[in-house]
């Protein structure tokens, strides 16, 4: 599924892309903004949209760009109408460097959220939820300075493997392991998203949103079950070397071979 994408351009070395049912997502968009304006409503709701995918791209370059200098490359990010996903190679087993890769994203919003603030303000009686925005440019700022508090707040959320589950993942692997830290932010995680679905779909008939719960309940059990394949595999290929090694001492005639001639990996 995500493989059915639509290449970009490059952003610092990363390739952008879109999912092909962004595409939809868009002409979805559209429709409704021309129902209710025209022309003119068709503009603006493309330009809100595509305004905030800025901003969801920007909230992946905080992660990629940080991820990189702890050695994880990053090949893409992905988009698609409930947000954007960037690609690591690895995540780094340190609670450290996955706390501060974690936290780049979110505090992208707030600063772009503080920037906007600073230039454009908000409405009398923001935040509250029937805040009206200018029909304007300056609404449309606005709009984006409050959609970035709340991306950036709802992904702080201790949802794994959302932002605020990775944030958890991290405090709770200076205490265990990291498996045993994964299976209780999944845990935890699949709960809340369980939780938020319902309300998102019942109370507030928001589909959208509980599509996206949905989501984050799959991708949390199915991160779990990977690193978990993964602690298998490296303890299973360390017992091999151990054998190995004792099998044929090191000597200085005979220097150690390397597993990766030995073996070509698991089947």
């Amino acid at each position: 599924m995500l493989r059915w994408s639509i290449n970009l351009f490059r952003v610092f070395g990363i390739q952008l892309a879109l999912h092909v049912s962004f595409l939809l997502f868009l002409a979805y968009e559209g429709w409704e903004g021309w129902r209710e304006g025209g022309w003119e409503g068709l503009v603006g709701s493309l330009a809100l949209i595509v305004l905030f995918f800025v901003c969801v791209v920007m909230h992946e370059l905080g992660h990629s760009l940080t991820a990189r200098r702890f050695g994880v490359k990053v090949p893409r990010i992905l988009l698609m109408p409930i947000g954007g996903m960037a690609e690591f190679d690895h995540i780094p087993q340190q609670p450290r460097a996955e706390f501060l890769i974690t936290a780049a994203g979110p505090l992208v919003n707030f600063v772009i959220a503080a920037l906007l603030y600073a230039l454009f303000g908000v409405p009398k009686g923001w935040p509250a939820l029937n805040t009206e925005f200018p029909d304007t440019w300056l609404g449309l700022a606005q709009v984006l300075l409050s959609w970035n508090v709340t991306m950036g707040c709802f992904n702080l959320l201790p949802v794994f493997p959302m932002d605020g589950g990775r944030i958890f993942r991290a405090g709770l692997a200076t205490r265990m392991n990291y498996v045993r830290a994964t299976y209780w932010a999944s845990l935890v995680g699949k709960a809340l998203a369980l939780g938020g679905g319902v309300v998102a779909a019942y109370f507030w008939h928001n589909f959208l949103l509980a599509g996206l719960f949905l989501f984050i309940f799959f991708a949390g059990e199915t991160e779990y079950r990977s690193v978990l394949r993964r602690e298998r595999e490296d303890a299973y290929w360390a017992e091999m070397a151990r054998r190995l090694a004792a099998v044929a001492p090191v000597t200085p005639e005979s220097p150690p071979p390397r597993l990766s001639d030995c073996y070509h990996g698991p089947n």
